[in-house]
């Protein structure tokens, strides 16, 4: 049955998706065909912090070498997209100064620079009215401890910087020649109030910010023109269009959310977890400032009141301790031994400081564990069975804070993103949420990425049919809580670690 909303309903349509994740980037090949959605991993890569002169930055060139190599791997298959756009975490920034591409490395957000980041900022405005201002939640990662950090320990690099750029938008820069902020990103930076729709004049002025670096903020899905000339001769794309889509990947899985009617929420399932709903309007009160909630924006102007809380860094993490040891696990490994651990054993609170940061996960686990009087866990099954318990439960409070914050019940959570694809925490979530759980698709990030170009081309034709598209085009895995008044017990017992 073909899908409503279709503009040009016969004809086929291709576009490159250039999704950065916090792990690893993935050019994608998006092709829209009779209204039906199909997604291919052209290219995938490697990403994450190096180390320089004791800190940790972002190699920015060698992912623009990356994507450029996924750009001709699409050309030399014979695609011929009808436009291209990256989308990247949150928060991390390039500094440009006139035709430099780059003044330094831009910082990697858990670089320690941004300990104290949250007192030393409201020193200079009080927490409140930061909030009061932006509605987004207190992470010293923010760009603003970032930048503020800048302005104490090198003026000089903001003194010579003319324009700052998210990630994301930095690469639709570097492919398009056009510096502007695309709003969804820019509504990650704590630097920007949603009900202005444009950047706080307020902050940037009370913190002392150069109000010159800020580029345009522009809305999702704006055209930016044609490929630059050089880039378009290395890669053979010599006809593609340069969006700024969705900039933000959450943004971008949002946007791709295969829902339909009211009472849902979204779970984007990766390195971060994101948990929210969408809102017309910002919701910025006594509660969402408790809760600490955040209103970024998302296609088409809308709010997403959402959470962000640690996600599947805490296996990430275990993995890549045990394999500097010399014990090599897959993901599909470590699932398979979390499943024949003991259930409800142990927990911990995923949302403390220690988590976050990088090295000796399983260490920190065990830590947490003994200093509460619960069993260490001893095997990698049981140290994952852990984690993955404590991140469902975390689930359960964050949704109970939401209904709370927003007004609205909640009674299916769709789960996209990488770790839609772990059918272990999949049904950990229905069973401790004790709400139906709607798993897939796997790669929203890139889709969503996708079908921003596909509207902002007039391929499709609203949000709506998009998503309709997706439902048509990919399928999902359901989810039904069980053994409910067991998980009411571990949840008692989770509170109390909280």
């Amino acid at each position: 049955m073909p899908v409503r909303g279709i503009c040009e309903a016969m004809t086929t349509h291709h576009y490159l998706a250039c999704d950065l994740g916090a792990e690893s980037g993935r050019v994608l090949l998006g092709t829209l065909a009779q209204g039906r959605l199909a997604l291919q991993e052209i290219h995938r890569f490697s990403n994450g912090p190096i180390a320089v002169g004791g800190t940790l930055r972002w190699d920015v060139l060698r992912v623009l070498e990356e994507l450029k190599a996924g750009l001709r791997k699409a050309a030399a298959g014979g695609a011929s997209p009808a436009s291209v756009s990256c989308d990247s975490w949150g928060v991390d920034y390039v500094l440009l100064c006139k035709h430099e591409p780059m003044l330094t490395l831009p910082f990697h957000y858990r670089d320690p620079r941004t300990d104290g980041g949250l007192e030393r900022a409201f020193a200079v405005v009080p927490a409140d009215e930061i909030f009061k201002e932006t509605g987004i939640q207190f992470m010293a990662i923010n760009t603003l401890y970032q930048l503020h950090d800048d302005l104490r320990k090198r003026p000089e690099v903001l003194n010579v910087a003319d324009t700052f750029l998210n990630i994301g938008d930095y690469f639709n820069f570097l492919l398009s020649g056009r510096a502007v902020a695309e709003e969804s990103l820019a509504s990650t930076t704590q630097l920007y109030s949603p009900r202005l729709r444009d950047w706080s004049a307020m902050l940037i002025d009370r913190f002392g910010f150069p109000a010159r670096i800020f580029p345009e903020i522009v809305a999702s899905g704006t055209a930016l023109g044609r490929m630059r000339s050089p880039v378009a001769e290395e890669t053979g794309l010599d006809s593609a269009e340069i969006i700024a889509g969705c900039s933000h990947d959450t943004a971008a899985a949002v946007a791709a959310v295969p829902a339909s009617g009211g009472n849902w929420a979204y779970l984007s399932s990766g390195t971060w977890s994101l948990l929210g709903t969408e809102s017309a309007e910002p919701i910025i009160d006594a509660k969402s400032r408790r809760y600490n909630f955040t209103n970024e924006v998302g296609y088409g102007g809308a709010i997403r009141f959402l959470k962000n809380i640690v996600g599947l860094w805490l296996i990430q993490e275990c993995r890549r301790e045990w394999a500097s040891h010399g014990r090599e696990y897959s993901y599909e490994e470590l699932a398979r031994m979390a499943a024949a651990s003991p259930p409800l054993k142990s927990f911990i609170n995923p949302a403390r400081e220690e988590f976050l940061k990088p090295g000796q996960m399983p260490e920190k686990i065990a830590a947490f564990c003994r200093t509460t009087g619960q069993p260490a866990p001893e095997t990698p099954g049981e140290f994952v069975r852990t984690a993955l318990q404590s991140l469902a439960l975390l689930y359960r409070r964050t949704l109970e804070q939401l209904e709370d914050a927003s007004g609205r019940s909640v009674n299916i959570l769709h789960i996209v993103g990488g770790g839609s694809k772990n059918q272990l925490l999949n049904q950990f979530t229905a069973d401790a949420t004790q709400r139906t759980v709607l798993a897939g698709p796997s790669e929203c990030t890139g889709l969503g990425n996708v079908i921003v170009q596909a509207i902002a081309l007039g391929h499709l034709s609203s949000l709506d049919a998009a998503r309709e598209s997706v439902r048509e085009s990919f399928p999902t895995m359901r989810y039904k809580p069980a053994d409910t008044s067991t998980w009411d017990e571990a949840y008692a017992r989770f509170l109390s670690l909280v």
